[in-house]
Order: structure tokens, then C-alpha cells, then sequence
């Protein structure tokens, strides 16, 4: 009798459980003698709702089943089961043959009828159809399973990819005042905002520390969407950084040679539709002027000490492959308090205004913003969402002198020093504030830094042997021993500086040490594991910015009252 039945069918039927519904003993006899030998095993329920409960319980693959049954019918049992299973293969047997039960049966999805009284063959023909149900839904499953999986793969190995292009991208982006100030001539805060709209970023930016007076910028727009503008940013990026380490080394930066060398890099490369909207900027401090070279870049904003806004607008067209000529500008910057160098995203973005664009309220805000924090505060306000990727960078020039300094004290490199100086500066903080959660984060900040000014600073503790003395339980018998011979002291000023309607308040630490390269901490913190620089990173979060000078033996932080 089974030999009627593929090769392959009987096969894959030795592998399966079949539950029988039928409360007729007579017929479940002969459905034993059908599937004995079948089947990997069988199972009888005497009714519709005994059917239902095995089939709930066990792990069952075919069902055939009797339409009329006491307690529970058929097609009542059958509406239970496709309530949790709408595909296992179902065989309804009848004696029945009015329409209703057939339309509901169907409805149900019932995949084969057998009519009573039941004949072998009919039975052997109904679990042969829905078996090769059961393989090609099988076969389809395992076919989309597979599909979902190479996608998955594919989309995991893309995500990676990503990942990587992105970790290039911070890599040729180059930030010479990572947690550093200028503190030569003048002492300027330097801060960016560089967010992606994209893995694949159009817009790119620069600060280099050309010597202790000159600090270029470059903030590079690839006009389009998408991998050839973000090449051709990326690419710009990387030659200019190459370009100006190569002046830098040789001790002959000049702007003018800069962008015309960037110029005859770029133009083979772009394509004919293809064009650069580039920021070339330099600021001195010591001779006070600013030196650009704009290429359809929105205006930089500088903000005069009398709190006027003054606007520098474009001297060039984009940068494209038929660019032949350039013009370099400059601009005196003795009465400047404050710059703002940004890419199109930024003011071309929507704000809940009315439909405005940020353009419309750039001005103010800048006007009212201290700090990089303040300013993306002030456009997160005015916005629901970023459109495109935003890039700028805002330098503040702050006025610190005698006039605005209101205290200062020196100490010396011992570790009763280090106790005196934090109750000090919390004394100092309960007479400029009643706000518990500000003095409480400006104490943190000042008891790490000053902390890093006497251990690292003067007595010159690095930071593995600094280690190993925790690890031994030595480390503080081991500051007495060599704060015994260090007569290094450190200095700390405050000073209060007002803006517009708000109060800042700007301490500095400065010790005697050698001091030590800040350029370490942009390493540091991009490993999350890694302890080294704990301090300075709990203090920037604590804080409104942190900032080293040039040597790194003095640190300045702010707090707004």
C-alpha cells in the first residue's frame, strides 16, 4: 500500500508525528494499521477538545481529524488550533457534505477532505498531498532563513564597513586643540561641532596649531549627496593636513601657497558637475588679524567687544575643476571677542519657526552663546530634527586680567596643600552661588585638576608608575617622600567675565612642572577601557570645557552662575 507513495515522501514521513481525532475506535484501529509503520508516531484523541489539548502539548506535524465528534466538533477544533497555528497541514473526514461546513473548513484553511467511510488509498493520497505541503513549506522556510541570514551577514559586514569609514574620517580630520587653548598672546577657547548627517560624510573640518601665534581652520562642504562628495572632502582634508606638516616641518606656512597647492590637487580630481564649498582661515593673535580664503562658504561671524556682529562673506567662487584664480583677504580682529566658522547644514536646516531656516536666528544665537554647548543648545531649541550634516567651530577669545580677576592664591606641592586648596576653592564657591549641584561639580572638577597639577605637575608622577603604587598600596607614602624635595607651587586664579545677561566663571591651575603633550587625551578617551585620563574626562562633563595651554602645565575650566 505504501508503495504508491514517492520514495522521498516516505522518507520524510518516518520523521513526523500525526495526531488522530476521531472517537470511532473502529476507525482509530485502522488508522493504526495505516500509519504504523509510516510515521515516526502516532497519536489518538478521542474528541475535539482532548484533540486540541495533544495537539498543544505535544509536537505534532499533520492532523486528521473527524468532523463530527462529541464536546467539540471538527471545525470547532480546528478554528482553535489555527488560533495558534495557521499552517500545520490539517486532513478534515466527513460523512457530511453540505456547503457550509466545506465553505468553513476552507475558510480555516483545511488542506485535504476525505469523505466516509474512509477508504485506504483516499487516506495514503491525502498525508502523501500534505506532506509535499509540508517539504515545500519546509523548503521555502529554509530558503528564506538562509536569505535572512546572508542579508543579516551582508548588512553586518556593510555596518562594519561603515564603521571603519567613519573611524577613517575622524582619523583625517585633524583637532591640534583637543582639550587646548591658545594661551600666548591672548587666551582663545577653540571648540567644534562635527555631527554627520551620514556614515558617509560631505562636510569635513581642521584646526592645526601652526606656532604659538597662528591657528588655521578649514571646514570643507562637498556640494551633493552621498560617496563622491564625501571623497572628495575627505580627500581635500588629508591633503591640506599632509600639506600644512610638510610646511610646518620646513617652518614655511604661508595661506596663499596652501590653498593654491590644494587648489592644483583637487581640480584633476573633481568631476565636471562636481564642486567644493571650503573655509581657508588663519588667526593671529599677536598681529590681530584674520586671514581668509573663502570658496561660497556662508559668512564667518565675529562678534566685537562692544557686541556688535560683524559678517565676512565669501572672496571666491566654489572650488571645481575649471577654478583657475583665487583671492586671499584679510580682516583686523583687535576688536573681535568671539568667530563662528560653519558649513551650509548648519542654517539651511528647518526650524519649527514658521518654516524658517536656522539661517534667520544663526546671529542671534551666537550673539547669546558663550560656549560650543550654549550654541548647539540654542539650535537644538529652535529645531526638530538635523537635516544635513552640520559642522562648526566657535572660538572665544576671552579677556582675562586684572580688572576681572577677583582672587588668586598660591600654593605648595604637598598633600595638606592639596586639602587646604579644595576647601579653599569651596569657600570661595559658597560665596558666588547657593546652587548645591554647581559648586558640587566645580569642587570636582578643581579636586581632580589640581590634583593632576601637584602629583603629575610638580612632582612628576606618570601614570604607570602612579599605577603600580595604588596596585602596591604605596602610593601615598610615596608623594611624602617626594614632595619633600619639590619647592614647585601651584597657582590658582579665578576670574569673572560677563555676557550678555549671564556670569561666567573661569579658574585657572598652573604648576611648575614640565607639563606634558595634550595631544594624548583624544587617544585616551576614544578607548572606553582605558583609565589614563579619568580625571580631565570627569572634569570636561562637569564642567563647560576644559583647556590646556601649549606646554600642558596650566588648565583652565568654566562654569556659568
Amino acid at each position: 500500500m505504501h508503495s504508491t507513495i514517492d520514495r522521498s515522501v516516505l522518507d520524510y514521513l518516518k520523521s513526523l508525528t500525526l495526531l488522530c481525532v476521531e472517537d470511532n475506535k473502529t476507525t482509530q484501529l485502522l488508522y493504526d494499521s495505516i500509519f504504523e509503520d509510516l510515521v515516526k508516531k502516532i497519536i489518538f484523541a478521542n474528541n475535539g477538545e482532548d484533540g486540541y489539548q495533544k495537539f498543544y502539548d505535544e509536537d505534532i506535524n499533520i492532523i486528521i481529524a473527524d468532523y463530527d465528534m462529541p464536546i467539540l466538533n471538527g471545525i470547532d477544533m480546528i478554528k482553535k488550533i489555527r488560533n495558534v497555528d495557521k499552517d500545520i497541514p490539517i486532513i478534515l473526514v466527513s460523512a457530511i457534505q453540505e456547503i457550509d461546513v466545506i465553505v468553513q473548513a476552507l475558510q480555516l484553511n483545511v488542506n485535504n477532505f476525505i469523505k466516509k467511510p474512509i477508504v485506504a488509498t483516499e487516506v495514503m493520497q491525502a498525508i502523501e498531498n500534505v506532506s509535499k505541503l509540508l517539504i515545500a513549506n519546509n523548503y521555502i522556510k529554509e530558503q528564506r532563513e538562509k536569505r535572512i541570514k546572508e542579508f543579516e551577514k551582508k548588512e553586518k559586514y556593510n555596518s562594519y564597513q561603515e564603521d571603519l569609514a567613519f573611524s577613517k574620517e575622524l582619523n583625517i580630520v585633524r583637532n591640534d586643540f583637543y582639550y587646548h587653548m591658545i594661551d600666548n598672546q591672548c587666551t582663545a577657547l577653540i571648540d567644534f561641532f562635527y555631527k554627520p548627517l551620514d556614515v558617509l560624510s560631505g562636510d569635513s573640518y581642521s584646526v592645526r596649531k601652526i606656532n604659538d601665534n597662528i591657528a588655521f581652520y578649514l571646514i570643507v562642504d562637498g556640494m551633493g549627496k552621498g560617496l563622491s562628495a564625501s571623497l572628495s572632502s575627505m580627500l581635500m582634508t588629508s591633503y591640506v593636513n599632509h600639506t600644512i606638516d610638510q610646511m610646518k616641518n620646513n617652518s614655511n606656512f604661508n595661506l596663499t601657497n596652501l590653498v593654491e597647492m590644494s587648489l592644483e590637487y583637487i581640480r584633476p580630481i573633481l568631476l565636471d558637475e562636481e564642486a567644493l564649498s571650503i573655509d581657508f582661515i588663519t588667526i593671529n593673535c599677536k598681529e590681530h588679524i584674520i586671514n581668509y580664503s573663502k570658496f561660497a562658504m556662508p559668512s564667518i561671524l565675529m562678534q566685537t567687544k562692544d557686541e556688535q556682529i560683524i559678517k565676512i562673506k565669501s572672496n571666491n567662487p566654489p572650488m571645481s575643476k575649471y577654478t583657475k584664480d583665487l583671492t586671499l583677504s584679510s580682516y583686523s580682529t583687535e576688536n573681535i571677542s568671539k568667530f563662528l566658522f560653519y558649513s551650509d547644514g548648519f542654517i539651511e536646516n528647518s526650524t519649527i519657526t514658521n518654516d524658517k531656516q536656522y539661517a534667520e536666528f544663526i546671529e542671534n544665537d551666537f550673539l547669546n552663546s558663550f560656549s560650543k554647548e550654549e550654541m548647539v543648545s540654542n539650535f537644538l531649541r529652535r529645531t526638530y530634527l538635523q537635516e544635513d550634516d552640520i559642522t562648526f567651530i566657535i572660538i572665544n577669545q576671552l579677556d582675562l586680567n586684572s580688572n576681572n580677576k577677583f582672587v588668586e592664591k598660591v600654593f605648595k606641592s604637598t598633600l595638606n596643600a592639596v586639602e587646604e586648596a579644595n576647601d579653599w576653592y569651596s569657600n570661595v564657591w559658597s560665596n558666588l552661588s547657593n546652587n548645591y549641584k554647581l559648586t558640587y561639580n566645580a569642587g570636582i572638577v578643581f579636586s581632580e585638576l589640581f590634583m593632576n597639577a601637584y602629583e603629575h605637575g610638580n612632582l612628576g608622577l606618570d601614570t604607570k608608575t602612579k599605577h603600580k603604587l595604588l596596585n602596591d598600596n604605596t602610593y601615598f607614602t610615596k608623594l611624602e617622600e617626594m614632595q619633600e624635595d619639590c619647592n614647585k607651587n601651584i597657582t590658582v586664579k579665578l576670574h569673572t567675565i560677563e555676557h550678555g545677561t549671564n556670569r561666567y566663571i573661569v579658574t585657572t591651575i598652573k604648576d611648575e612642572g614640565n607639563g606634558f603633550d595634550t595631544n594624548i587625551l583624544s587617544k585616551l578617551f576614544k578607548k572606553s577601557t582605558s583609565f589614563n585620563g579619568r580625571g580631565v574626562y570627569i572634569s570636561k562633563k562637569s564642567s563647560m570645557g576644559v583647556y590646556y595651554n601649549g606646554i600642558g602645565n596650566s588648565v583652565l575650566f568654566l562654569h556659568k552662575i
